[in-house]
């Protein structure tokens, strides 16, 4: 059977393969290319090597001037990932331990909170723009598009609407799976709620944590269509995240800025990179110890 196996490996897996090569390894490879070029088409690119990328720092020759835009929208980004993903899984998680205990209608209620995942994010942002500014405006406070912190915080809780849902799924499962035994063990021994939370619980749910924050830090700090919807950048780009600001760049026009826009691209790809794969070593390093 294993010889069988091996022998028709290569062409069951040539599809696959094919296609991986054909949707991303081709245009990754590409666009890291085009990061070093001025081009207005890609039939024609111009090679400048690393000027595209001092650019982004402030360093760049083109029109003697430096990029304002990418450092700004990705302290913001930042900023963004770190609030979103701090209340998305804190409250998921205190939603899924009470959905877990002997409750009348935990059914309903985990099919309520999960159905805003199902809803597009432009369609979202379009919805929460509306709700948002008509409270700011019958509390006399303008609208988002006026005020950074307003977006700031608009763009929080429309992340959190959307996701709550879906995280204390994951957290559920992983609650449901920590062994009886353990708490009852705990409960002999005396500890409290908050012992039997950080000592038995969490470290048991490690798993279902590691899964959660991989994809609130992800999906926090590529966000792109909620952004556009919401507040589109307003005002004054103060509100624009890192995947916005690299459309907008591109939506410049000119020559020399698609090349930057596909710089920010390549550098913005790498942070995500590196960001998930640290959180990744480091919550599951966590769950070796528990």
């Amino acid at each position: 059977m294993g010889k069988v196996v091996k022998k028709w490996f290569p062409l069951f897996a040539l599809p696959t393969f094919a296609a991986f090569v054909i949707a991303f390894l081709a245009p990754f490879f590409m666009g890291l290319y085009l990061s070093f070029c001025k081009y207005q088409s890609i039939s024609n690119p111009e090679f400048v090597g690393i000027d595209n990328y001092l650019y982004i720092f402030g360093l760049g020759k083109f029109e003697n001037i430096g990029d304002k835009t990418f450092l700004p929208a990705l302290w913001f980004t930042t900023k963004f990932t770190i609030v979103s993903v701090l209340t998305i899984n804190v409250v998921a998680f205190f939603l899924a331990s009470m959905l877990t205990k002997s409750l009348k209608g935990t059914n309903i209620f985990r099919t309520v909170f999960f159905m805003p995942n199902l809803i597009g994010g432009v369609v979202l942002g379009y919805i929460w723009q509306m709700i948002i500014n008509g409270l700011l405006k019958a509390l006399g406070l303008g609208v988002m598009q006026n005020n950074a912190d307003y977006g700031f915080w608009g763009l929080v809780i429309l992340m959190n609407w959307q996701m709550i849902g879906y995280m204390m799924i994951i957290y559920i499962s992983g609650i449901q799976n920590v062994s009886p035994d353990l708490l009852e063990a705990a409960d002999i021994d005396g500890a409290t709620k908050a012992q039997k939370l950080f000592n038995v619980t969490l470290p048991q749910i490690m798993p279902s944590i590691t899964i959660c924050l991989f994809l609130t830090l992800t999906n926090s700090f590529r966000l792109y269509d909620q952004n556009y919807s919401l507040t589109d950048g307003m005002p004054a780009g103060q509100t624009r995240m890192v995947a916005l600001d690299i459309v907008k760049t591109y939506e410049q026009g000119k020559s020399f800025y698609h090349g930057i826009g596909q710089a920010k691209a390549v550098i913005f790809s790498i942070l995500v990179a590196a960001i998930a794969l640290t959180q990744l070593y480091l919550t599951r390093s966590k769950e070796v110890e528990s």
